[in-house]
């Protein structure tokens, strides 16, 4: 493949961040790549992995020379960090980003891009509960989704050149409207680990006569929960983000599993069997 971009600078060089850079490296798709981030030890171990050919001393130096800068932070930080980097873009640099909340950030976001310059919202659909550099690997995003939410007043080409280094890491790119975005990642993606958090809470702190429930713990509990190791202080910032979507959400699966307690406590064998069955039917559906 020939190189798309020159210079990519990444900040936040972590398991998404360093995903992307790992990916364009392998594909040729991108000349140097500048690293960014607020733990020295992490920038030092994306440099000796060759996730990065170079550590910015600081922000603005990071960005001032890029094509593309690519923001991989918690999503409450996004818009404020556009903010500091805008008055050290050179004329045409794009900012995107890959979190998974993007109406408040699209918006935030392209209300201060200078008028030569662009912002292309992006969300990933990748990852692994783990985090830093040292987690980043050049496939996370073969054969998976990323979703890019333009708008109207979004430049076209520079959404095309977007595309196109997202299709170089292997994935496969779609687009939609940031409201639509954050209304579906609600259901699918925030609420099932703001349950995953809710459970496990509940049964690290029940009380079942003096006995750490935890430690009889299986694969089918710890396969469910998996996700509740992620960062916490991620799940946190998009919880508050995306808080609109995400209490909708929680309000319809509190509505399902009163449906499911009502049935239990009615000995409904049926009503359970069919409200199993649908949910099997659900899954088995995604597979």
């Amino acid at each position: 493949m020939s190189i798309i971009i020159d210079r990519l600078a990444v900040i936040g060089v972590g398991l998404i961040g360093g995903s992307f850079a790992c990916a364009l490296r392998e594909a040729g798709a991108v000349g140097t790549i500048i690293g960014i981030d607020s733990d020295p030890e992490n920038l030092k171990k994306a440099l000796e992995l060759g996730i990065i050919d170079r550590i910015a001393c600081c922000t603005a130096e990071g960005v001032e020379s890029a094509d593309v800068v690519f923001i991989s932070i918690p999503v409450c930080s996004i818009p404020a960090l556009v903010r500091e980097i805008v008055p050290f873009l050179k004329p045409g640099c794009i900012v995107t980003d890959g979190g998974s909340v993007k109406a408040v950030i699209v918006r935030e976001c392209e209300e201060v891009m200078p008028p030569r310059n662009f912002f292309v919202g992006g969300h990933p659909i990748a990852g692994t509960e783990h985090s830093g550099a040292a987690a980043a690997f050049p496939s996370l995003y073969r054969g998976k989704r990323c979703i890019l939410t333009p708008t109207a007043g979004s430049d076209i080409n520079a959404t095309q050149i977007i595309i196109r280094l997202w299709q170089a890491t292997g994935a496969d790119v779609c687009t939609m409207e940031p409201e639509h975005h954050d209304r579906i990642f609600a259901e699918i993606s925030h609420l099932p680990h703001i349950v995953a958090y809710a459970l496990v809470h509940a049964v690290g702190t029940a009380d079942v006569e003096g006995e750490n429930v935890l430690s009889y713990s299986a694969g089918g509990f710890r396969d469910f929960t998996r996700i509740a190791s992620s960062d916490p202080v991620m799940w946190r910032d998009i919880a508050l983000m995306n808080r609109g979507a995400l209490l909708k959400s929680i309000d319809g699966f509190s509505a399902s599993l009163a449906e499911l307690r009502k049935r239990i406590v009615d000995s409904d064998a049926e009503g359970m069997n069919s409200f199993f069955t649908r949910a099997k039917e659900f899954r088995d559906g995604i597979l």
